[in-house]
């Protein structure tokens, strides 16, 4: 049931057969070495995201409100998927 429920996940994120094969035969092989190692570059990652929305903080604030609102727009689907993905990986379900 793991193994299709991946399979479903990643055909919503548009991969082609050939890469849902190949990231299931790596799947199989991944060490707990490597888990942890890809946890550390998230980790990092969701550092540098936090920075950067920090950063961007100040200038939507002195957007007008139609600007602001279409800025969330484009934001909200992608921040909903990020975290959705967050929580398939810690084992809390989809969002949704």
């Amino acid at each position: 049931m793991e193994r299709l429920a991946r399979i479903e996940q990643m055909k919503k994120e548009k991969y082609t057969l050939d890469e849902i094969k190949a990231l299931l035969d790596q799947w199989g092989k991944v060490s707990e070495e490597q888990v942890n190692r890809k946890l550390t570059d998230l980790e990092i990652r969701l550092t540098q995201l936090q920075r950067e929305v920090q950063e961007l903080e100040p200038v939507i604030d002195r957007l007008k409100p139609q600007q602001a609102r279409n800025v969330y727009k484009r934001l909200m689907p992608q921040t909903a998927a990020c975290i959705e993905a967050l929580m398939l990986l810690i084992g809390k379900g989809p969002l949704m």
